[in-house]
């Protein structure tokens, strides 16, 4: 199969995480163009479309006019322009999948997107978290991926060798939405008490660096929504201990997809909670040590690359 995907802007970086995935552990091809560039977090590129000349429109037009598969991320439909190129005029005979990532105008009207597709007979549908399926019923949920074999998605060599303090971090692409202010309350509590959480807030920098600096983490505070973002993913892959705020639907689904109840996340709902597993961790470093290790056990066992792609593939396959 030939997939092209199409996305305004990539994700957080999901979208060339799948098409690499695709290429490297199947036997069909995933190509990605996109539109636009959002914060500075140097996402890798395919087509950037502002990034390319006539040569590259014209290797677009050849891509829509030869691929299986049309894969539109968040709101981006067949009727958007991709340099004066229209999917739409290339989409008889394709494939259609939607694929929702959280976008707040889905969260804000869910309804509006469901009898657009239910009007336009589309039933390739794709949710990147199981909490979204609460917001479109009919569609699947496809995980995110992560590439657990490159070096900055690897566990640094030594980290708990350092008797010093805990470092602990936090990247979230917005703040009111990652439980960030609960985050530093409960730090700054601990701390009354001179124990010292070291806090890394990592916040606007490019990919790579945030990934590096990760990593070189104890722990990592994903969020407490009741889901898991791509952080989580990354902290788990890094051998880093991760904490996330996963309610119970979240736990089913992410355990069905996992074929495994023994989840790796560290629980943490609401400040109180999260105070109290945060000092744990300082005052147990053994403890921090064996969660991390089993986050990258859970990723190779059950959440890697390759078996998430092969997830995607199956669902292209059935379409």
């Amino acid at each position: 199969m030939r997939i092209l995907m199409f996305a305004i802007n990539d994700p957080a970086g999901t979208a060339i995480q799948f098409c690499k995935a695709i290429r490297n552990h199947s036997p069909h091809s995933a190509r990605l163009v996109t539109l636009e560039t959002r914060y500075t977090h140097g996402w890798e590129k395919d087509i950037h479309v502002p990034d390319i000349g006539p040569d590259g429109l014209e290797e677009l037009r050849m891509l829509m006019q030869e691929a299986d598969i049309f894969h539109f991320h968040m709101t981006c439909d067949e009727r958007q322009s991709f340099g004066g190129l229209i999917p739409a005029d290339f989409i008889k005979g394709k494939g259609i999948v939607h694929h929702h990532h959280g976008h707040h105008d889905f969260r804000s009207d869910p309804e509006s997107f469901r009898r657009k597709y239910e009007q336009l007979d589309r039933r390739n549908l794709l949710v990147s978290t199981p909490d979204l399926m609460h917001l479109l019923p009919e569609a699947r949920w496809q995980p995110n991926l992560v590439p657990i074999d490159e070096p900055l998605f690897m566990p640094l060599w030594g980290r708990f060798d350092d008797p010093g303090q805990l470092k602990v971090c936090h990247s979230p692409t917005r703040k009111d939405l990652k439980n960030t202010d609960d985050f530093l309350a409960a730090v700054k509590e601990i701390n009354k008490r001179k124990v010292h959480i070291s806090v890394d807030l990592i916040d606007d920098v490019p990919n790579s660096e945030c990934l590096a600096r990760k990593r070189r983490c104890h722990v990592l505070f994903d969020h407490m929504q009741g889901y898991y973002g791509v952080s989580s993913l990354e902290g788990l892959s890094q051998g880093v201990a991760v904490i996330a705020g996963l309610d119970e639907w979240n736990r089913d689904r992410v355990s069905e997809f996992a074929g495994t109840g023994d989840l790796p996340w560290l629980a943490a709902r609401d400040r109180a909670g999260l105070t109290s597993l945060l000092r744990d961790l300082v005052n147990d470093r053994e403890q921090c040590r064996a969660a991390g290790e089993r986050g990258r056990r859970f990723m190779e066992d059950h959440w890697s690359d390759g078996r998430v792609a092969a997830h995607l593939t199956e669902f292209y396959a059935s379409i």
